[in-house]
């Protein structure tokens, strides 16, 4: 495309170089941190007091961390999915794995693959192939213990990863908990293509990607079975001071399956 105008053929080249930029920023962080991982896993484990810590394996050999808590009598097993570059027991994510088994839920909380600190968050664009892995070969050690009725609990950038799981309606996966959901590359995300039950839950002071987004995903879930949405009033992104409420929707969502 020709330009008449020289401030316009400038501004052209500037949009191209700052796309460049972009994409080799991104291309830079490409690859998972496995170091970055390993120094997750050992500053985790030591700590583990409730489950009990497993190394999944996935297709190249790579070996990521689980945190495996069963629970008497379980009605469901569930995969619990943390946010960006973060761990399987950081924070809320740890309420979430170490709280559920009390009520007849099994938790596996996966090592997700992370980026250097960093890393821009498009980065981990490159990144959603192996979370997609990451989740069959933990859907698929859940079915080795037994378990036949099996969810995903996910937070945040997290649930972005999950979403490109869901997509394909794993057979074994009956429902899924989608916790703040909306941050991460990619186009808004909404639940059209997905069969099994989902919970849209956030906080009402959550991040604006989450909140933006609110409306699409509310709409796509209308007409779903068993799909709700949930708003915590008076929380944020990672449902501070309302752990609580956040365990007890997701608790209560589960509970209604059939």
């Amino acid at each position: 495309m020709e330009y008449a105008s020289p401030y316009l053929r400038q501004l052209a080249m500037r949009n191209c170089l700052l796309t460049l930029l972009l994409v080799i920023s991104a291309s830079a962080f490409a690859a998972s941190d496995y170091a970055r991982e390993k120094r997750w896993a050992d500053e985790v484990v030591p700590g583990i007091v409730v489950g009990e810590p497993v190394y999944l394996e996935q297709k190249g050999g790579h070996k990521f961390l689980g945190i495996y808590t069963e629970a008497a009598n379980a009605k469901m097993a569930l995969v619990v999915v943390h946010g960006i570059g973060i761990h399987p027991d950081w924070g809320m994510v740890g309420t979430l794995r170490q709280r559920l088994p009390d009520y007849g839920y099994t938790t596996l909380s996966i090592q997700m693959p992370i980026l250097a600190a960093d890393a821009p968050s498009a980065a981990y664009a490159a990144l959603f192939p192996e979370a997609v892995e990451r989740l069959q070969v933990a859907v698929e050690y859940l079915k080795r213990k037994g378990y036949t009725r099996i969810g995903l609990v996910s937070h945040s950038m997290g649930s972005r990863m999950c979403h490109g799981y869901m997509v394909d309606n794993p057979k074994d996966v009956v429902a899924w908990a989608a916790l703040s959901t909306g941050t991460g590359p990619g186009p808004i995300l909404t639940y059209e293509r997905i069969k099994a039950p989902v919970l849209d839950l956030y906080g009402a002071d959550d991040l604006p990607q989450v909140l933006n987004s609110a409306d699409k995903r509310k709409a796509s879930l209308q007409g779903k079975p068993g799909s709700k949405v949930v708003v915590i009033a008076d929380t944020n992104h990672f449902f501070a001071d309302h752990e609580d409420d956040m365990v007890m929707a997701v608790k209560d969502f589960l509970d209604r399956l059939k």
